[in-house]
């Protein structure tokens, strides 16, 4: 097994949000990482606004000044897909740990600091995913899901080191980015299981996953990559 044990630097978590054309739902996920148990000198926000054309710049605002120590907004000029700008915000990460969380879901106010606690005790574990309650657009718990079982790209925390070992997102997916990451990263290193929903993962009519011919194209890709090895 190799050594899982880099320098601490002062912020010990750095949470990517990804944003695109987001404006309705931002300010919800971005409350809920605003108020979190985990003391926020030991946390950093880093948005990446990927070319959004309504009001998410704006709603952003309302959250970040230039004196902000916790929250950062990176901006691509251009629409440049999610896997480069997840890619973007992890360079600029200050944090040993790493943990995505998508603009349209929000999490538990103990979310940081229990896959933080999971980490820090257990260092054979390269990353941790905790469950998560499926809702919809108006928040209604639809049923809690069991991240083992049904697996999310949102809501699992990396040692940074490890994801840059195994190269980050890579960026020809427009879809199915997160298998194609977890297939390398499951290769070299343990992903645990915390059996605690502290995830709330929203669907609703604009989510990508909804996208067939997308999520079809992109599975004929995963197929080419690493072959009928890896589940769709």
């Amino acid at each position: 097994m190799k050594p899982l044990l880099p320098d601490k630097p002062e912020v010990d978590i750095s949470v990517i949000v990804p944003a695109y054309n987001q404006e309705r739902f931002i300010g919800r996920c971005l409350r809920s990482l605003l108020h979190q148990t985990m003391p926020r000198k030991k946390y950093e926000i880093i948005v990446i606004n990927d070319g959004s054309s309504d009001k998410t710049d704006y709603a952003l605002s309302q959250f970040s000044g230039p004196n902000d120590s916790v929250m950062r907004v990176l901006s691509n000029t251009s629409n440049i897909g999610l896997p480069a700008s997840l890619n973007r915000g992890i360079r600029h990460a200050a944090g040993r740990y790493i943990v995505r969380v998508d603009s349209d879901d929000f999490v538990n106010t103990n979310f940081l600091s229990f896959l933080h606690y999971y980490l820090e005790s257990n260092e054979l574990a390269g990353a941790v995913a905790c469950d998560y309650i499926l809702i919809d657009d108006q928040e209604r718990v639809i049923r809690r899901c069991c991240s083992k079982a049904e697996p999310i790209a949102c809501g699992i925390m990396f040692r940074k080191g490890l994801l840059l070992e195994v190269g980050l997102y890579d960026e020809q997916f427009r879809a199915h980015e997160d298998k194609d990451l977890m297939y390398r990263f499951e290769g070299s290193y343990q992903v645990d299981h915390l059996c605690l929903p502290l995830y709330r993962y929203r669907r609703h009519e604009n989510n990508l996953t909804n996208d067939r011919d997308v999520l079809d194209r992109h599975a004929l890709l995963l197929a080419e990559k690493h072959g009928d090895c890896i589940e769709i």
